[in-house]
């Protein structure tokens, strides 16, 4: 029994690119991939609490279908048989969505949304659904750090960040409003990508806030989260933020080899003075290392108000999307969420039509530094997952680029003194989000090797 256990644990430490290469060739069953996640949650998912809906037979069911039809011969998809969590504001047919919200309990779907149809369609196996905070806010969840239980994973993806991060599965889906992918990314040790605004289609998806909610992937490392993100990037006119348009090759284009070494503008965002000493010194060390191919700049001084600006178009965006649920059920409401509907309330009109010319003035005010580097680098979050369950931690470093509709990765580099990961932020130009992965494999690589 210990050996079947170890066996499914190195099956599960494998990249999830490695993975569907395999499962592509025959050499992989994906009932064989299946029964090691399943066996890893029934594990692990008592400590850790990454799951709001999980049926192992479903999964069983999915798998072996996937495996029937590649003996076929018939053309596989792109994830044919990866199995793949989602963020529980994600609709599913006929699978509970329950938005992490009471008054959401036994809410089932008659329709999937956009990313579950494209999921599907590339043959992924929909593992199950990942817990998410309430309404996708900032009251916490039931979910825990896998390196640490007594620390937060984060949020609001949290069962996504946390089942990657704990092996239960080799992707997931979640989304980011503030920093809501890049935070438990950092926080569990895995890669988390928030693509260009509007890359990714949101129909079926809850609705925070129009203006900021972005479709995010998480993966053990950029490759992993580039091959996924290939599938979900598209136009959709159901979603007001999709634009016609082609779309970057990101999964061949990470993989390739930069031409020149890349450069990274080091910037220590507003908030800077509130980090922990392991993240300060981890960035310095990091600078160090970089030598020549890393420059010192600050964000010019509009961006020391991009957190209340944005934090001002959540709350009034929050608050015509969310009112039902204060009309309906105030008191089981957490107050965290009560309160962010109730200011976005009263907000006068005219400070959150100006807030939405943020935006492009924010990215007009970086485009001289995003002409000189590869990427921007800057902290992931304010330093190793904090102890206690009783907050998701500080999106300060994060919201700033949600705020711009910048693509931002998180990577794993670096440890605290702690023993709890870390991980760096990587920011680049709209639209460049497949240079930008490529640029985030490559220092991946770098520092893993």
């Amino acid at each position: 029994m210990a050996g079947k256990a170890a066996k499914s644990e190195s099956l599960l430490s494998l990249g999830a690119v490695v993975l569907r290469d395999r499962l592509a060739s025959g050499a992989l069953d994906a009932i064989t991939l299946v029964e090691a996640c399943i066996a890893r949650i029934e594990a692990r998912e008592p400590e850790i609490g990454a799951w709001a809906w999980f049926d192992p037979e479903l999964a069983r069911h999915q798998a072996k279908t996937m495996d029937a039809l590649r003996r076929t011969g018939r053309p596989l998809g792109a994830l044919h048989g990866l199995p793949v969590g989602l963020k529980d504001i994600i609709d599913t047919a006929r699978i509970p969505t329950e938005n992490g919200a009471a008054l959401d309990a036994g809410r089932v779907p008659r329709k999937d949304a956009h990313i579950v149809e494209r999921l599907k369609s590339a043959g992924a196996i929909i593992l199950g659904k990942t817990v998410t905070t309430e309404l996708a806010f900032t009251h916490p969840a039931r979910t825990r750090n896998p390196h640490n239980p007594a620390h937060t994973p984060g949020g609001s993806s949290a069962g996504s960040a946390a089942a990657v991060g704990d092996g239960m599965v080799p992707l997931a889906v979640g989304t980011q409003t503030g920093g809501s992918c890049i935070r438990p990314a950092s926080y569990c040790g895995v890669t988390g990508f928030m693509p260009t605004f509007g890359s990714i289609s949101r129909r079926g998806v809850l609705m925070q806030s129009h203006t900021l909610d972005t479709v995010g992937v998480f993966a053990a490392d950029p490759l992993g989260a580039a091959m996924l993100a290939d599938v979900l990037f598209g136009y959709d006119s159901a979603d007001p933020a999709s634009a016609p348009a082609a779309f970057p090759a990101l999964e061949r284009t990470a993989m390739t080899e930069p031409v020149m070494p890349p450069v990274f503008a080091i910037v220590r965002p507003p908030g800077w003075e509130g980090a922990h000493e392991d993240m300060k010194d981890g960035l310095a060390a990091l600078e160090e290392d970089l030598g020549e191919q890393a420059f010192s700049v600050e964000l010019p001084e509009v961006f020391d108000d991009a957190a209340e600006i944005r934090l001002r178009v959540n709350q009034a965006e929050m608050s015509r999307y969310y009112h039902r649920y204060e009309r309906e059920g105030a008191d089981l409401l957490g107050d965290e969420t009560r309160d962010a509907i109730r200011k976005g309330a009263v907000i006068p009109v005219r400070d959150y039509l100006a807030a939405l010319d943020w935006p492009d003035i924010l990215y007009a005010a970086i485009e001289a530094i995003l002409e000189r580097c590869d990427a921007i680098l800057c902290p992931a979050a304010t330093g190793p997952a904090p102890e206690g369950l009783e907050s998701t931690g500080d999106a300060i470093f994060n919201g700033l680029w949600t705020l711009c509709g910048t693509p931002a990765v998180t990577i794993p580099i670096m440890t605290a003194s702690n023993g709890l990961p870390m991980g760096v932020q990587l920011v680049g130009g709209r639209g460049n989000d497949a240079r930008l992965l490529r640029t985030a494999r490559w220092l991946y690589d770098r520092m893993d090797g």
